[in-house]
C-alpha cells in the first residue's frame, strides 16, 4: 500500500477491543457475561431479559452503560469496574504490532468505550504499554459513547486532535462514521470487510500490524 494517503497524518487514533488485540482473544465475551450479570442484579430481572436489554442498549445507545444510565440512572464507575474485572491470560504480547505503532510519525492515542484503567491492563498484556501518548476511556468523554458526535468532540478537544490530520482504526464500523465526516482517514480493522463496502470507510485490514508496517515501507 502506498503511504501517500496517510502522509498528512499527525495523530493516530486506535480503538482498543478487537482492534489492538484479535477477536479470537474473546475478551469481550467475558465482558458481556459480566454486563448481563450487572443488568440482571441492578434491575432485578432474569438473565434472559438482562441479556436482551444489554443488546438493545448497545444497539440503541452505543453502549449498554449508556442505556443503563439513560433509563435507570446507573452509576457508571462501579459498573465499569465490575464489567472489566476479567481474565487477561488469553492475551499475548505482540512485538510486531508494538514495532509498527512505535514507528508511526506523530502522536499515537487509544480511545475506547471501555474505561482507561481497563485499557491500560490490556495494553500491558499486549506488550504495548508506554508506546501511546495518551489513553482515553469513556470517562474522558463524560460517559458519552462512540459513535455519538459529542463523544468524539469531547475527546478531540481534550487531546487537541485536528481531524483533518488524523486517522482512526476501529473494529466497529459505526464508530467510523463521525471521524469520516470530520475529515479523518478511517480504517476498519476486522476479519472481513463490509459487503457491500461503506462510503465512510477508506480502508479495511484483517492484520493491523501488517497494514501499519506497509505504510512505512
Amino acid at each position: 500500500m502506498a503511504a501517500d494517503p496517510f502522509s498528512h497524518v499527525k495523530t493516530w487514533v486506535f480503538d482498543l477491543d478487537n482492534t489492538l488485540y484479535p477477536p479470537s482473544a474473546a475478551l469481550f465475551s467475558q465482558i458481556e457475561i459480566r454486563m448481563t450479570d450487572w443488568v440482571a442484579r441492578e434491575l432485578g430481572v432474569t438473565t434472559e431479559e438482562a441479556n436482551r436489554l444489554r443488546g438493545a442498549y448497545w444497539r440503541d445507545f452505543g453502549t449498554t452503560l449508556s442505556g443503563m444510565m439513560a433509563n435507570h440512572g446507573t452509576d457508571p464507575l462501579p459498573y465499569l469496574t465490575y464489567v472489566h474485572d476479567i481474565d487477561f491470560s488469553g492475551l499475548a504480547a505482540d512485538a510486531e504490532l508494538k514495532a509498527a505503532i512505535t514507528a508511526l510519525p506523530g502522536r499515537k492515542i487509544v480511545y475506547t468505550n471501555g474505561s482507561a484503567p481497563y485499557a491500560e491492563r490490556v495494553l500491558e498484556a499486549r506488550g504495548l504499554a508506554g508506546i501511546f501518548n495518551a489513553v482515553y476511556g469513556i470517562e474522558h468523554a463524560n460517559f458519552h459513547p462512540k459513535p455519538r458526535a459529542e463523544a468524539f468532540d469531547t475527546v478531540w478537544k481534550l487531546d487537541r486532535v485536528t481531524p483533518g490530520e488524523a486517522a482512526m482504526f476501529e473494529d466497529d464500523p459505526r464508530n467510523l462514521e463521525v471521524p469520516h465526516a470530520l475529515g479523518m482517514k478511517t480504517v476498519h480493522v476486522a476479519p472481513a470487510a463490509l459487503d457491500p463496502p461503506a462510503p465512510h470507510i477508506h480502508h479495511h485490514t484483517d492484520n493491523l500490524a501488517r497494514f501499519l508496517r506497509d505504510l512505512r515501507a
